[in-house]
């Protein structure tokens, strides 16, 4: 890979190590240490997740406007002002506040990165995005384990572990990625997509079967939220809950070579990468709901790790199976969106079903609605097959 892929890759894995300080711990300190219910952290993560789906947007139009570079040390100084407020005081006023600007700050980041990995090297293709998707994955094998150990000398130390973090973050794109030559033409995003859907019948496949992914990833966020704090509430340290998401992280870097057998043999069928993937993770909820014990966590996170592995990749294969040709960015960007609006309710909904039923009753509660992700998956192409259309073959 060329020289400015690799110092890309070097700052998505610096940038996600310093998130990572924060993320797995979030629900955990609102609940332990400032004394909040379940649910009003539910709604502080969900003012994080919008803040961020915001960000997103601004941060792909910044790169049409002023390209990469000045969008991305935009949300770098932001997310670092942010921090060092945090480290000064984060009782619960400026952490409600300050934790929404990070949304927000790192949400205007993240499209830049992969905006500009794509002009960088654009004979990678595929291997591109898949470089900037590794290094996020080896960030979160190393920053939750990291966090643990910091966390467990003072948990209010990590605001200052993540600022450390940003501050390198900063030298890293200010010394490197100015001179990194981006057209910001090759990004497309969201708001420039403005011409009709002429092509309806894909159009609504796709919308059918993200209510699938919508509703995957509104229960997939209970592992930073209600699972977090069931399992401190059972004997887990925040070390060990930390390992967890090492774990996740270790595994799918090291796990591609097990499931690639599978995967090329059934490569050409999206939908049935879907199911399988989504009737593995269902598995690992129903396990996790009974989990009282760390080591029945770290079994239910092996389970759940497989099957995303299978299935999140699957859900942007298919988006792109289904676009008209000038779409595919537009098509995305949906993508995109319904995971991030899970993510953004799941923490409450979570947050209100622990509350008021207990985090046992929530949890079989929540694994009984993914299990009904799996219904759109089955039927969003009736439509199609009646129509003349042929997905793009891989």
């Amino acid at each position: 890979m060329p020289k400015k892929v690799w110092l890309l890759i070097i700052g998505m894995f610096v940038n996600v190590i310093g998130n990572s300080f924060l993320w797995p711990l979030n629900t955990i300190y609102m609940h332990d240490y400032l004394g909040k219910s379940l649910s009003v952290a539910g709604l502080v993560l969900m003012a994080n997740a919008g803040a961020g789906v915001v960000g997103n947007l601004l941060g792909g139009f910044f790169f049409d406007k002023i390209g990469g570079y000045k969008s991305m040390m935009m949300g770098i100084l932001i997310s670092v002002g942010a921090l060092i407020v945090l480290v000064i005081n984060h009782s619960w006023g400026p952490y409600v506040v300050f934790l929404t600007v990070l949304g927000f700050s790192g949400g205007i980041i993240f499209p830049s990165f992969y905006a500009m990995v794509g002009t960088v090297w654009p004979e990678g293709g595929r291997r591109s995005f898949n470089s900037i998707y590794l290094s996020q994955n080896v960030g979160v094998a190393i920053g939750p384990a990291l966090a643990g150990f910091v966390a467990a000398v003072n948990i209010n130390y990590i605001f200052a572990a993540n600022l450390a973090f940003y501050v390198l973050f900063f030298f890293i794109a200010f010394f490197f990625y100015k001179q990194m030559s981006i057209a910001p033409e090759v990004h497309t995003t969201i708001l420039k997509e403005n011409t009709g859907i002429k092509k309806k019948v894909p159009f609504i496949a796709l919308l059918v079967v993200l209510i699938g992914y919508l509703l995957t990833q509104l229960v997939y966020s209970q592992w930073s939220t209600t699972i977090s704090t069931h399992a401190t509430s059972v004997g887990v340290t925040l070390k060990q809950y930390s390992l967890i998401w090492t774990i996740n992280g270790l595994l799918i870097v090291l796990g591609q070579p097990l499931i690639k057998p599978l995967i090329k043999r059934i490569e050409n069928q999206v939908k049935l990468q879907i199911l399988l993937g989504l009737g593995i993770m269902l598995i690992s909820f129903i396990v996790v709901s009974f989990a009282n014990v760390f080591n029945v966590f770290v079994i239910a996170m092996v389970i759940l790790t497989f099957g995303e592995m299978i299935a999140w990749p699957a859900f942007p294969a298919l988006a792109d199976q289904l676009a008209p040709r000038g779409k595919e960015g537009f098509y995305q960007g949906i993508v995109n969106s319904a995971g991030t609006i899970g993510k953004m309710i799941g923490p409450m909904a979570g947050g209100i079903l622990a509350d008021i039923y207990g985090v046992q009753i929530a949890l079989w509660v929540l694994t009984g609605l993914m299990s009904l992700s799996v219904f759109p998956t089955l039927f969003y192409d009736i439509r199609l097959k009646r129509t003349d259309y042929k997905p793009k073959s891989y």
